[in-house]
């Protein structure tokens, strides 16, 4: 039985791919958790979200880190930069473990569990692993006992490296691959690396020292798309060609997976250092009880778990995972802002009406003009934006904080019926669309309202409202006219599929 007398832990980054499935590891251990979130909407939207406190600030707002500090005896960092632009994630990931150490030792929390990425090898370093490895030395500069666990890439369903691997596996038969699919490195399954976080807080022998953790397999990305084929019953062939810069690659990657060119091409260029354990008996005397899985044995997880459609992160789970030019700022209906609103009503009841809405996107896609979405995906790609395959985490469930292709979910009110999407693509402004479903008083039936917001950012943002309103008209009023076709069918089906159950038994009766 879990301890009811641990310590209160602060896990940062807890909507993050990894915070998201650590914290309800520490529940089950019986600390008491506390989540610092830029947004507690997305928080309490996760099955263990009234389970955990909430603290919401910012880490690079430094006043807003020390209330979250307050009563915490241990601190795990889980915060990085990686989709806030080429330029700027490193000097972000300095200014955020700068204001939460100076927080941290202020309030005397007594340990900081740090998760970052493995010391890169070879003449040309990746800036991101570089920044992983400065994050780790900025937050020792305090007198607060760090464990650094070092990482290499993180095999799990959702993962960054998973959908890399297996999206482009999955798609293209001969792949041409540049000389980093042919670097060594050392992959990690989630499971284990929850494990050893876990287990860090347990371990006081730990505290202060740094830590190389990797699976029990060191292989090429190569190798990897081989096992993955195998696992899968797929037959690839690998072409080698040395002129694929990590500029390119990136455009490859953005191209064939869900990747954003932004977050590709650091990605890609950490790809190609050789990040392997240099002394794997420290994490095996440090963590006994932790076995590391292969490569395979993390693959075949993933893909369980991925074909159970209960995925409780994925790798763009964190507001960090998008470019810098995504705003996080909600909904302000404020002069300067422009709507379109559309009604449609149909003969379902308004959870039924609700329910189909809110399994837009991914593979049921937007029922209008699915070519033009994706065109404007694939002109987003090019723009170095989000682009049109981020899919969904679950095809019939979302959550606050889901990613919904180029959409982000900002508010869900199953109760109020009230769906609100945020843009994440490119744009010289800001946009939403918002689904609200309610049944008109004295009235059948359920009337759906959907409105497009846009708010523009100076005269380029007028004018690009302007020019595309006409194509707004095709194809939203397309989508509407097609949701409201889909529900008033959904109906006819069930009702038809009623009325046969109810004359069964009577038929039943006769023949006895």
């Amino acid at each position: 039985m879990p301890s009811t007398n641990k310590s209160t832990v602060l896990v940062t980054g807890a909507t993050g791919y990894v915070g998201g499935r650590l914290v309800p590891c520490l529940l089950r251990e019986g600390y008491r958790v506390r989540c610092f979130v830029r947004d507690g909407a997305r928080l309490r939207a996760q099955p263990w979200g009234d389970q955990v406190e909430v603290a919401e600030g910012d880490a690079l707002k430094a006043d807003t880190v020390p209330p979250a500090m307050e009563g915490v005896d241990a601190v795990y960092y889980l915060i990085h930069s990686l989709g806030s632009g080429e330029d700027e994630f490193a000097e972000r990931d300095r200014r955020a473990a700068t204001n939460v150490r100076t927080a941290a030792e202020a309030a005397g929390v007594q340990r900081i569990v740090y998760l970052g990425g493995m010391r890169p090898k070879g003449e040309r370093q990746s800036k991101h692993l570089q920044s992983r490895i400065e994050t780790g030395d900025v937050l020792r500069e305090g007198p607060i006992p760090v464990t650094e666990f070092r990482a290499a890439q993180i095999v799990g369903s959702g993962s960054l490296s998973f959908e890399l691997v297996r999206y482009l596996t999955e798609r293209v038969p001969l792949m041409i691959c540049p000389t980093w699919v042919h670097t060594p490195t050392q992959p990690i399954a989630i499971r284990n690396v929850l494990q050893y976080l876990v287990a860090a807080l347990d371990r006081p022998e730990s505290a202060g020292e740094i830590v190389e953790i990797g699976g029990s397999d060191v292989l090429t990305y190569a190798e990897m798309f081989e096992i993955y084929a195998a696992v899968r019953g797929l037959r690839r062939w690998i072409v080698n060609v040395p002129f694929l810069t990590p500029r390119l690659s990136s455009h490859w990657v953005g191209l064939v997976t869900p990747i954003s060119n932004a977050i590709a091409r650091p990605l890609i260029e950490g790809l190609d250092n050789e990040v392997v354990v240099d002394d794997p008996e420290a994490a095996r005397s440090l963590f006994p009880d932790v076995e590391p899985l292969s490569f395979e044995a993390a693959v075949r997880l993933a893909l369980r778990r991925a074909a159970s459609d209960e995925i409780p992160t994925v790798w763009n789970s964190a507001v960090s995972s998008t470019p810098a030019s995504t705003d996080t700022a909600q909904l302000d209906t404020t002069e300067g802002l422009y709507r379109e609103v559309r009604h449609a009503s149909v003969a379902a009841s308004p959870e039924r009406a609700f329910d189909t809405i809110t399994r837009l996107g991914g593979e049921t896609g937007w029922l209008y003009g699915d070519a033009l979405w994706r065109l404007r995906g694939w002109v987003d790609q090019l723009l170095g934006g989000v682009g049109f395959r981020q899919g969904r985490r679950d095809p019939d469930h979302l959550r606050v904080g889901d990613a919904v292709d180029f959409w982000r979910v900002e508010t869900l009110n199953q109760a109020d019926g009230l769906l609100r999407l945020r843009a994440e693509m490119r744009l010289p402004g800001r946009a939403w669309l918002q689904f609200e479903v309610g049944a008109p008083p004295e009235t059948d039936g359920t009337r759906i309202t959907q409105t497009l917001f846009f708010e523009p950012k100076g005269l380029t943002g007028t004018v690009y409202w302007h020019l595309v309103r006409p194509l707004h008209g095709l194809l939203f009023d397309g989508m509407l006219r097609a949701l409201r076709d889909r529900i008033d069918a959904q109906g006819a089906t069930r009702a038809a599929s009623d009325d046969g159950v109810s004359e069964a038994p009577s038929a039943t009766s006769r023949a006895s």
